[in-house]
């Protein structure tokens, strides 16, 4: 916090399409989706409309024993496109408390049947899952997560994506291990936050087969890679997968409103019935839990990825965009490694860099007016679904210009 205003944070007034525009009228070309929640640009004709119509109904009511409208609505619309059976939808405001909301179910889903010792999870090297603290204790070390390890509660961890017989190992260690096992969590094809590590479709089937075989849940986080970002509406559709619980967050409402949820399958949902206030009811709720004005945009936002066919613009521009990324920067200095799955792209830079090379590359991008942001010495490319060849072509020309400028800068001091 020391160095915030050094930094020349960009202060943003507003926005038309995929620019970001700020207090002094410069504009940005936002490449990282406002950290990945946006899809379709900003300012959406569409979008704004269904929350000016929300508005003239209702902004928010309760969910916690009564229901709403529009939330129903979006509920079940969301029943129609997600990859889980028979699905009931726990709503909250952001990604960590729909995993929180995911590790919660998934306890207390054993002890509800009576049964014991099945209190621990099986997660993956390099996860990131949130802040909060159970979020936080699934996740992996890292970005300062040590402090917290008083905080934090065990778990079994496999290795990560970078690892290739992860899935091998994961699966062995359910086999080994399942009746101490709540649920192995995973976030499907891409680690985002561990620096866009990208894994086989089938490895993540693998697990998953463990999973079934011996009983234990299985957690889909889809917080980063939902609702298009890699170019299916979810990445588990890409791995085969149906999981017992899926995380949903970032670009639910197209980058517009906080909102996240925890689906649960039928089969889970059924252990929590029971009687009024007894011991099977899952005591968790969220104040904002389910608000009418984000579940309108969201709806809205869903109607929208169908009639514009942003999916298959996405799957396209995501080729695009690996194959310039790997045109332009393979074998430039610094450049080890370039990863990608749909619109989710990291560009890795070598260890012997300084330590904040990636962010002082993506300052010199921010000047070069396109937004990109750095995940340790991982540069990331996170555009909208919606992008434009043209406006990948920019991206990557920046961000060659920067990485050279800034490349030359450092060896030249």
């Amino acid at each position: 916090m020391g160095t915030y205003a050094e930094n020349a944070p960009v202060i943003v007034e507003r926005a038309e399409g995929h620019y970001l525009i700020d207090v002094g009228g410069q504009r940005y070309l936002d490449a990282i989706s406002s950290v990945w929640v946006n899809t379709f640009g900003h300012t959406v004709p569409e979008l704004d409309q269904a929350i000016r119509d929300q508005l003239g109904r209702v902004a928010h009511s309760t969910m916690l024993g009564n229901g709403n409208r529009v939330v129903v609505e979006l509920a079940e619309a969301l029943t129609g496109v997600v990859p889980i059976d028979n699905p009931r939808f726990l709503f909250a405001s952001d990604g960590a408390a729909a995993v929180e909301q995911a590790a919660k179910i998934a306890f207390q889903y054993w002890t509800n049947q009576n049964v014991h010792g099945r209190s621990t999870f099986l997660t993956i090297g390099g996860a990131y899952h949130g802040d909060t603290i159970g979020s936080l204790s699934l996740g992996a070390d890292g970005f300062g997560t040590d402090l917290f390890d008083p905080l934090r509660f065990g778990v079994l961890r496999a290795p990560g994506y970078d690892d290739p017989s992860w899935a091998e190992t994961a699966a062995a260690i359910v086999a080994e291990r399942h009746e101490e096992l709540a649920a192995a969590i995973i976030e499907p094809l891409v680690q985002g936050a561990a620096g866009i590590r990208v894994a086989e479709p089938e490895a993540a089937s693998e697990l998953a087969a463990a999973c079934a075989k011996h009983g234990v849940l299985l957690i889909c986080d889809e917080v980063a890679t939902g609702f298009g970002r890699t170019g299916t509406m979810f990445a588990s559709e890409q791995c085969g997968l149906r999981p017992d619980l899926l995380c949903l967050g970032k670009g639910i409402t197209g980058g517009y409103l906080p909102m996240s949820a925890t689906v649960a399958a039928g089969h889970v949902h059924e252990a929590f019935l029971g009687d009024d206030l007894g011991t099977e009811t899952l005591y968790h709720g969220h104040s904002y839990g389910g608000n009418a004005l984000a579940a309108a945009v969201a709806l809205r936002h869903l109607e929208l990825i169908e009639e514009t066919h942003v999916l298959a613009n996405a799957r396209g521009r995501g080729d695009e965009l690996a194959g310039l990324l790997r045109d332009r920067l393979t074998g430039v200095a610094g450049v080890v490694d370039i990863r990608s799955a749909g619109l989710l792209a990291g560009v890795e830079l070598a260890a012997a860099l300084p330590q904040l090379t990636a962010r002082r590359v993506c300052a010199a991008a921010v000047a070069r007016g396109v937004l990109l942001r750095p995940i340790g010495a991982v540069i990331t490319v996170v555009p909208p679904l919606s992008i434009t060849s043209p406006e990948l072509e920019t991206i990557v020309d920046v961000l060659e210009q920067s990485l050279e400028a800034t490349l030359t800068a450092e060896t030249t001091t």
